[in-house]
């Protein structure tokens, strides 16, 4: 027997409940992992809410993870018990002590990535890959924004971004958040709260405009992010990319990964966790997150 979150009705933090879960052994195809760390994602809020829907009640929760082998299921190869591993994807379940997941969504750690920046970033960090290689290739010299640049995505975003020879604009919604998002490469942070992001877009490129946006927000904010674009920037063209669609088969899962862990293992991108919770406390983290207290990447550690 095992403890997991999980819920039984959409709601508030309040409606995720500490179960004791049995786990059995994994099937073909199939690992079982002990976590050490899970990451604590937005998306997670809006399953519990039921923004975004789930395939029954009551439901798991938490996509991401990472931990230590303990059972290989039959037909697997290439992993062993006691490997240190990751998990970012499907089935929902990653609050939990253990979780069994598909061997093909599992991704061995490198030596010099702990469990807790894996847990953090695997979701986030390949998000950001796809963002700024598939959805738009972004070139040197490229003026970008970045919606929630002080996020757990848009912190790696910037990073990245930077990397590629970009320079950075990020809405952000307080001073606090601005520092934050200049410490990780930011050229310039905006406060959405006090200031119009599009006409500040407009002053830094000088009058010019940018040739993507990257929203995160949505309603909100995508009127004002059509007007940040150049003359026939991007050609106008809308995207509203998953990371699952770029990480779809295993070779592209791996790719991902591998650009990430080289990424942060040379010091390129670092990642922030802001703040820790023990597992028993995720309906505080969500509570947390929906307050708008955090920044950057939030784990819950076994």
């Amino acid at each position: 027997m095992s403890k997991a979150f999980r819920f039984h009705q959409h709601g508030g933090p309040e409606v995720l409940r500490f179960e004791d879960v049995e786990m059995g052994a994994p099937r073909p195809g199939q690992v079982r992992i002990r976590n050490v760390a899970v990451a604590v994602n937005y998306r997670d809020v809006l399953m519990r809410r039921g923004v975004h829907a789930v395939k029954s009640l009551p439901s798991g929760i938490g996509l991401e993870s990472a931990g230590v082998i303990e059972a290989v299921g039959p037909d697997v190869s290439g992993f062993s018990v006691g490997d240190r591993v990751a998990c970012a994807g499907m089935p929902e379940g990653s609050y939990a002590e253990v979780r069994i997941v598909p061997a093909a969504r599992v991704i061995a750690l490198p030596v010099g990535i702990d469990e807790r920046t894996a847990a953090s970033m695997m979701i986030r960090g390949m998000t950001a890959r796809c963002l700024l290689n598939d959805t738009y290739k972004v070139q040197p010299g490229d003026t970008i924004v970045i919606h929630a640049a002080a996020g757990g995505v848009g912190l790696i975003m910037c990073q990245w971004a930077k990397h590629l020879g970009a320079t950075v604009i990020g809405t952000v919604s307080s001073d606090e958040k601005a520092a934050i998002a200049r410490a990780h490469g930011c050229d310039h942070p905006i406060v959405y709260t006090r200031e119009d992001f599009a006409e500040r877009v407009r002053e830094i490129t000088g009058g010019e405009g940018v040739p993507v946006v990257y929203d995160s927000v949505g309603k909100a904010t995508f009127e004002d992010s059509l007007k940040c674009l150049r003359r026939r920037g991007g050609s106008i063209y809308l995207t509203h990319p998953s990371v699952s669609n770029y990480t779809a088969t295993r070779a592209e899962l791996l790719a991902a990964a591998h650009d990430l862990f080289a990424m942060v293992g040379s010091g390129k991108i670092k990642i922030e966790i802001s703040r820790t919770y023990r597992l028993q406390d995720a309906p505080r983290a969500h509570a947390d997150i929906e307050s708008r207290q955090t920044t950057g990447s939030i784990v819950l550690v076994v």
